[in-house]
């Protein structure tokens, strides 16, 4: 089994365009598409599509009309009442891959809402081989949320507790990685280097990351699968590390690839792979989800048929 966490879900609205987005000007689009979105729920399809057990957690009001999507997706889910509904994201793509996005905030999680959302992840947690807690916090949810939900899976179940994943960026995965000693971040290149303070090295991307990530890996985090967009991706372990160039695709829209190289990463963990298979179906299937329009779920059939090759950048250190 493998739980996701989405505490702060979305309605992923996608528009795509025939021509570069004009700002300021009127334009029509040439098709749309609604799905239910957030990047925990993105993993848990993506997981779900090959065919794993897989839970998604999240708070939703018992009358949110986001529900109705959810059900769509025809994913296994745990709903915790709260207040509030859920926000509405726009993406716009453009026939080059292009993408911008606009996120809205999401409605605010009080004290209480809070303390239910964890109670619900502790319980559905009992069992599961990971945990991945993804995406941004929501209003009233403080930057150690994740924290706190990680200590609580931990305290309440000792060491039948999962392995734990975190993707979301800014003061919340500062405070994981100051606290929570999760088993696995997934940042991208420029929130890793957010994260250091610091800009990475001009040059070589893939072993930049690695000079960074080293800072971490293992003294605060387990591991770093950093995605690096077009470069493909670097996985950084106590036991060394490796670097994956993705497969020639053709970008349809980049959201949800980062979600899906996440999903692909545990996939490839539940069937006992090693860090190497790993790190390759991460890229695979992030390079699957980039070829894809909306935030849809990338299914194994959609899987790019060309090579993955990872180098091992380091030796055990």
């Amino acid at each position: 089994m493998i739980v996701t966490l989405t505490a702060n879900p979305s309605l992923d609205r996608t528009i795509v365009l025939d021509r570069p987005l004009r700002p300021g000007d009127v334009q029509s689009a040439s098709s749309s598409r609604e799905d239910a979105g957030g990047k925990g729920i993105n993993v848990a399809r993506v997981v779900a599509a090959a065919g794993l057990d897989t839970l998604a957690v999240l708070p939703l009001a018992e009358d949110d009309p986001f529900d109705a999507t959810l059900r769509a997706a025809a994913l296994d889910a745990r709903r915790v009442p709260v207040g509030g509904r859920v926000r509405a994201n726009l993406t716009i793509t453009d026939p080059s891959g292009v993408t911008t996005k606009l996120n809205l905030p999401g409605a605010e999680l009080s004290g209480a809402d809070s303390a239910a959302v964890i109670r619900a992840v502790v319980e559905a947690s009992a069992g599961a081989r990971w945990l991945v807690l993804a995406g941004s916090l929501p209003p009233g949810a403080g930057a150690d949320f994740y924290v706190e939900v990680i200590a609580a899976v931990r305290d309440a179940l000792g060491d039948r507790a999962p392995l734990i994943a975190v993707d979301t960026s800014g003061p919340a995965l500062a405070a994981v990685v100051d606290a929570g000693r999760p088993d696995l971040i997934k940042p991208n290149d420029d929130e890793l280097a957010e994260l250091a303070g610091r800009a990475l090295p001009a040059g070589d991307l893939a072993a930049a990351v690695v000079e960074v990530a080293r800072g971490l890996v293992p003294e605060r985090v387990g591991a770093a699968l950093v995605t690096l967009g077009a470069q493909g991706a670097v996985l950084v372990t106590a036991d060394g590390a490796w670097s994956a160039t993705p497969p020639a695709i053709r970008v349809v829209s980049t959201v949800g690839a980062g979600d899906s190289s996440l999903a692909g990463y545990v996939i490839a963990d539940q069937g006992g792979a090693g860090p190497d298979e790993r790190l390759r179906t991460a890229v695979r299937y992030g390079s699957a989800a980039a070829s894809l329009p909306g935030t849809q779920a990338p299914t194994p059939a959609d899987l790019p048929a060309g090579d993955v090759v990872v180098h091992r950048i380091s030796p055990h250190v």
